[in-house]
C-alpha cells in the first residue's frame, strides 16, 4: 500500500515528552512509519542521551541510531519539524502549542488541554484557568471515526483520552440512532497501570498495584468532561453519566462495560432479539468500513489481550431480556488506540496518508 509514498511525501516529526509511556509508544510507531522522519525527541531528564540508550528496544532500528534526546526548545522544534506531537501533562502542553502554531507548525496534542470546547468546563474539572482559551475554537477533537472530515488539514489536533475513547465509540452511534436513553448511563472501566503515566508515586508502585483492584477518581474523574461533552453533542441534549474507573494489575489495556436503557422495551426474548438486530444494524452502519473498530460476533467478548499493542477497539453487546438493559463492552490498548496510535491515525488523516499507515 505504501509503495506510492515517495520521499517528497515524507514529513518531519518531533515528539515533546518522548520519555513517558505515551511518548515511548509514539517513538515506536513513528520509527516504523514509512512517511515520517523522526527529527527530534525531547526530555529534560534524558537530554543529551542517545534514544537507544534510554530505550534499548529500538537499538536494532536504523532510523533510531542517530537520534538523541534534546531539551524541549520551541525554536529548535519549529526549525526541525513540520508536525509536533505533545505528550505532556495538561497545562504544560498549551505552553508549547501556542508558539508552535504561531510558527506555522501542526500540533497534535495528547494532553487534555484542547479537548474541551468551554474554558469554564476545563477549569471546573482541572482546577485552574485554561492556559490558552483563544485556541479552543481552533482545536479539532480527533476521534477519527466521528470527526474524520474535521481532522483533514487541521493544524491543532486534540487527541481524546483513553477512557473517553472506550466509551464514546460504542455509545455515540446508539445515541445518534435514538436506540438508548441519554439518561441513566453507567460506565465501568478497568485500566492498566500505564494509564497513570510513568511517574514514581506510592499508589503505582508494584507492591501497591499487584494483586489489587481498586476504584479511583470518583465521582468526578477528569475525563468525564470530554465524555459528557461528546455524548451531549451526539444526543442533541445535555448528557450526564455515572463513570467509575478502576485500576487493575496489568501493564496496559482498558475494558469498559456500559449499562444502557433502550428507548423501547427489551424485556422478554422477542423484544430482546429485536433490539439486538437494531443494535447490530446500527454498529454495522457506523463501523463496517472502519479499519480499527472490530465488532465481535457470536459468543466472543472483548478481551484486552487481543488488542494490546494494536490500534484496534473491539466491541460487543448483549441484550438482557430479564432487566431490559443493553450491555455494551469494549476493549482497547490505552497507550495505542487510547493515546499514541490514535494520534498517529489522526496524523495520517490530516496529512492525506492512507489511514492505517504505520498502524495495525
Amino acid at each position: 500500500m505504501m509503495s506510492a509514498l515517495n520521499q517528497a511525501q515524507t514529513v518531519r516529526v518531533a515528539i515533546v515528552g518522548a520519555s513517558g509511556y505515551s511518548g515511548e509508544e509514539l517513538v515506536r510507531l513513528l520509527l516504523g512509519h514509512p512517511a515520517v522522519k523522526l527529527t527530534a525527541v525531547t526530555s529534560r531528564q534524558y537530554a543529551g542521551q542517545p534514544l537507544t540508550q534510554v530505550f534499548p528496544r529500538f537499538a536494532a532500528l536504523p532510523k533510531a541510531r542517530d537520534i538523541s534526546f534534546v531539551e524541549p526548545a520551541v525554536e529548535h522544534l519549529a526549525r526541525e519539524a513540520d508536525i509536533v506531537f505533545l505528550a505532556l501533562p495538561h497545562g504544560v502542553a498549551a505552553e508549547f502549542a501556542q508558539p508552535l502554531l504561531a510558527a506555522g507548525r501542526r500540533v497534535i496534542d495528547l494532553s487534555a488541554d484542547f479537548r474541551l470546547r468551554d474554558a469554564a468546563v476545563y477549569k471546573d474539572f482541572y482546577g485552574h484557568d485554561h492556559p490558552a482559551p483563544q485556541l479552543l475554537a481552533q482545536a479539532v477533537y480527533a476521534l477519527p471515526e466521528v470527526y474524520r472530515e474535521a481532522i483533514r488539514g487541521a493544524q491543532l489536533i486534540a487527541c481524546p483520552g483513553c477512557y473517553p475513547t472506550s466509551i464514546l465509540l460504542p455509545l455515540i452511534p446508539l445515541l445518534r440512532a435514538g436506540l438508548v436513553s441519554p439518561q441513566g448511563i453507567i460506565a465501568n472501566s478497568l485500566s492498566g497501570v500505564s494509564g497513570a503515566g510513568r511517574k514514581a508515586e506510592l499508589d503505582y508502585l508494584f507492591c501497591e498495584c499487584n494483586e489489587s483492584v481498586r476504584a479511583y477518581g470518583i465521582p468526578k474523574h477528569r475525563h468525564l468532561s470530554e465524555i459528557e461533552q461528546e455524548l451531549s453533542l451526539a444526543a442533541g441534549q445535555p448528557v450526564t453519566i455515572q463513570f467509575t474507573p478502576h485500576l487493575i494489575p496489568v501493564n496496559r489495556g482498558i475494558l469498559t462495560t456500559l449499562y444502557l436503557t433502550p428507548t423501547t422495551s427489551a424485556q422478554g426474548a422477542e423484544a430482546a432479539a429485536a433490539l439486538n438486530r437494531r443494535v447490530a444494524e446500527c454498529y454495522a452502519q457506523a463501523y463496517a468500513h472502519e479499519p480499527f473498530v472490530r465488532r465481535l460476533e457470536g459468543k466472543a467478548l472483548p478481551d484486552t489481550k487481543h488488542v494490546t499493542g494494536t490500534n484496534f477497539l473491539d466491541l460487543a453487546w448483549r441484550v438482557d431480556p430479564r432487566t431490559g438493559r443493553l450491555l455494551v463492552i469494549s476493549a482497547e490498548d490505552n497507550l495505542v488506540k487510547g493515546a499514541s496510535g490514535q494520534a498517529v491515525q489522526a496524523m495520517n488523516i490530516a496529512c492525506g496518508f492512507p489511514e492505517t499507515t504505520g498502524l495495525f
